[in-house]
């Protein structure tokens, strides 16, 4: 297993494709067949096998998602997310490269079933032999997610508590955007002047973002 985790929490469940059938479109139904090898229930952490409680998190599932191609998958992690209600940890793998995604989410007022995403935490692919990212099973379960998502935004996080941690990844993400966005107004730019007007405001959202991150 990518995540060690106890046995007494191991599930080991194949989720048939065709189980979120009635939450997909045509489209999403076939992205399904065609991008996923399979999806497999993995673990369930819960006070009853974890011996750890939760606040506002009451369990966190584990999922691994074998995928045939390693592009277009996100939408199918938020179609899963909003069919289940517990908060989920996704273990993503393509050959032999793994990327973990984990979304904070709410229960839709009008409809409890159904969850609405808040914010997704995700990793870069890295070897699967070479992951360091693990899950610390101590506390709360409300501090094993926040950890999680904690590691998967990188060292350089920040944030007390979950709802920081989104603020802080909203942040450096819009940044990250804002520069690249520059970066590409500055090379279709013709005018001098207007590189230099560019290139001081690329270089000031690059100093505020070293700031951020430091």
């Amino acid at each position: 297993m990518i995540l060690s985790l106890p046995s007494k929490s191991q599930v080991s469940k194949v989720v048939p494709k065709n189980a979120f059938d009635d939450y997909t479109n045509t489209k999403q139904k076939r992205k399904f067949i065609d991008i996923v090898n399979r999806l497999t229930w993995i673990n369930k952490l819960s006070f009853d096998t974890v011996n750890l409680k939760g606040k506002d998190v009451k369990e966190i599932q584990v999922f691994q998602l074998e995928l045939k191609q390693q592009e277009g998958f996100n939408e199918l992690l938020q179609i899963i997310d909003k069919v289940i209600p517990y908060h989920i940890i996704f273990c993503v793998l393509y050959k032999e490269k793994v990327l973990f995604s984990a979304s904070q989410k709410h229960l839709n007022p009008i409809n409890e079933n159904q969850a609405v995403t808040d914010w997704t935490f995700s990793s870069d692919w890295e070897d699967v032999e070479s992951n360091l990212v693990k899950v610390n099973l101590e506390k709360s379960l409300d501090f094993v997610f926040y950890d999680f998502c904690k590691q998967l935004i990188g060292d350089h996080a920040k944030g007390t508590n979950l709802f920081d941690l989104i603020s802080y990844d909203k942040s450096v993400k819009e940044l990250n955007k804002s520069i690249t966005a520059l970066e590409t107004s500055i090379s279709k730019a013709k005018q001098f002047n207007k590189k230099v007007e560019l290139n001081i405001e690329l270089q000031e959202k690059l100093t505020f973002l070293k700031i951020l991150m430091s």
